[in-house]
């Protein structure tokens, strides 16, 4: 099953989107939240050995799908990809989603059992739903 790291700026924040998302899916999606820095915990930023990790915890040859709140959530998503194997890289995408909407569509794509292409492209379709 695809994995799914979460990363916002706020550790609280993507804790609670992924708290949010894993009651709205049945058990079985690996989700990571990531945010603040190692320094500091409680600090607003994002590190890249901290997505790493994520990664990592949720890595499945499915692959694993980054939801990002904004700007260097993003960018620290691209530094922790160039630490990965090679063999390991092509297997995680990043998507272009907005963060809570993305996240759950994702995670219920992923609980169908959907791939990685289809997982990301789940989330990013959720950009659409607030123009309803």
């Amino acid at each position: 099953m695809v994995g799914i790291v979460i990363i916002s700026h706020s550790k609280k924040l993507a804790e609670g989107v992924k708290e949010l998302v894993l009651q709205m899916v049945r058990e079985g999606v690996k989700i990571e939240a990531v945010g603040g820095v190692a320094a500091d915990p409680k600090a607003l930023g994002t590190d890249p050995l901290r997505v790493k990790e994520a990664i990592e915890k949720v890595f499945d040859e499915k692959g694993v799908l980054i939801v990002g709140d904004f700007g260097s959530a993003i960018l620290s998503a691209r530094v922790a990809l160039k630490m990965l194997p090679e063999e390991k890289r092509k297997l995680v995408a990043i998507a272009n989603a907005p963060l809570v909407e993305g996240a759950f569509a994702a995670a219920v794509e992923a609980s169908t059992g959907g791939d990685l292409e289809s997982v990301k492209e789940a989330a990013e379709e959720a950009r659409n739903l607030k123009k309803i």
